[in-house]
């Protein structure tokens, strides 16, 4: 391993979230008027949560937000905590294939009980024991900003360049190369567009995964 640790963004990296969250908002969007797409709504949402997310969906309508989003929102993510949604390809079986002795973490803009959640439903939840951590909850400031990084690279006990951070989303991933680590921009996930990786490229990520193989090749 040339790391001392591995840091995992959750969405779209290790579940297949990305695009169902992001296809459900679009609906949503187009159903008060503002026609919006799956592709549109992962360009301008996808990475962000708490008041960004809110900030950008009003930019994006020009609008303040529908009272009822909120309820919305809480519904889907109620019935799909509760059915699961699948892994990303091969992240099960690579999540797995960790030697026992590597410290790893999850450090998402989601919720911890979103996370804990989908883990359970993936079978994993038992490789992160208590390293979850929530750009929500355990920050002040949630990415793009980098101190969700450093508060996992810290819980974990290691120099946050010694570690790499899988992420495939471009607003985890500015927070992830602003963050001094390692950086795969990973690309495996259903939602990523065939320009994907030049986005992330831009951003300044070390490399590119479009599977957990080449993940592999690249850190092993």
């Amino acid at each position: 391993m040339k790391f001392d640790a591995i840091i995992f963004d959750f969405d779209g990296v290790l579940l297949e979230s990305e695009y169902a969250g992001n296809k459900q908002i679009a609906e949503y969007l187009t159903s008060i008027g503002h026609p919006t797409t799956p592709l549109e709504s992962m360009a301008n949402f996808m990475g962000l949560a708490g008041k960004d997310f809110i900030a950008a969906i009003e930019r994006w309508t020009g609008r303040a937000i529908s009272s009822d989003f909120h309820d919305v929102r809480a519904a889907e993510d109620a019935r799909v905590m509760q059915e699961g949604i699948d892994p990303v390809a091969g992240a099960v079986a690579f999540v797995r294939s960790l030697p026992a002795e590597l410290p790893r973490a999850i450090a998402s803009s989601s919720s911890s009980a979103w996370i804990v959640s989908h883990l359970e439903h993936l079978g994993i939840r038992d490789a992160f024991g208590d390293m979850i951590f929530s750009g929500r909850e355990h920050v002040e400031n949630g990415k793009p900003a980098p101190d969700i990084y450093f508060h996992a690279a810290t819980a974990l006990g290691i120099d946050i360049g010694r570690a790499v951070i899988l992420e495939d989303s471009p607003v985890g991933a500015t927070a992830a190369v602003a963050s001094g680590a390692y950086v795969i921009g990973f690309c495996g996930g259903t939602h990523c567009a065939v320009d994907h990786a030049d986005r992330l490229r831009a951003i300044g990520v070390h490399n590119i995964a479009a599977d957990f193989g080449e993940v592999s090749r690249l850190i092993f």
